[in-house]
């Protein structure tokens, strides 16, 4: 029992000392813009023959609300397709095929208790829901993480590198629409 209480303790302390380290805010909100890849290509692994990635029209937008110092909501947007002759889950395409997708997803960034010292440099998990269509209209559970480095001392311009892994809810009659992973690369402004 006193290790269990030790251990709170403790837990309890070094969040306290995270809060205050911490420089992001209640109530911030940001937005960013990017370019985004699709890996779909029916494999377990993230990088998976990574010169197959999908590229087309490769725009992503999000928006993102600090309700507490660590913890965030964020609403994105992606476009991007298949070209004619890519290969999804090892199927040869036919015709081209365009993809739109909806995020939802709860971030919580622990950066800092890793690296207390820099300011410039965010890390994320995230996880959330998801609804894409590429042939047919599908839902996905996504989970993902992430980096923001910041390019001011006064943290309101970044680039963001994030990954996310989708999992489709009927991935076995989904056709085209099924597991895949959806890399991004962002611009971050904050908002004043």
């Amino acid at each position: 029992m006193k290790k269990l209480f030790l251990v709170a303790l403790l837990v309890a302390f070094s969040l306290s000392a995270f809060a205050q380290r911490n420089s992001r805010a209640s109530n911030d909100w940001y937005l960013s813009i990017g370019v985004n890849a699709i890996n779909s290509l029916g494999s377990q692994s993230p990088i998976y023959h990574p010169e197959d990635w999908m590229f087309k029209f490769p725009i992503s937008a999000a928006a993102e609300f600090n309700w507490s110092e660590q913890f965030a909501i964020e609403q994105s947007v992606t476009f991007n397709g298949f070209n004619e002759g890519d290969v999804i889950d090892g199927a040869v395409l036919t015709k081209d095929y365009n993809y739109l997708s909806f995020d939802t997803h709860v971030k919580y960034y622990f950066g800092q208790l890793i690296f207390p010292n820099a300011n410039w440099l965010e890390i994320h998990a995230n996880a959330g829901i998801g609804f894409f269509n590429i042939e047919e209209t599908n839902v996905s559970a996504n989970l993902g993480g992430g980096f923001l480095f910041w390019l001011n001392t006064n943290r309101t311009f970044g680039l963001r590198a994030q990954t996310t892994a989708k999992f489709a809810f009927n991935h076995p009659e989904s056709g085209f629409d099924n597991n895949h992973w959806q890399y991004h690369l962002q611009a971050v402004f904050k908002l004043l």
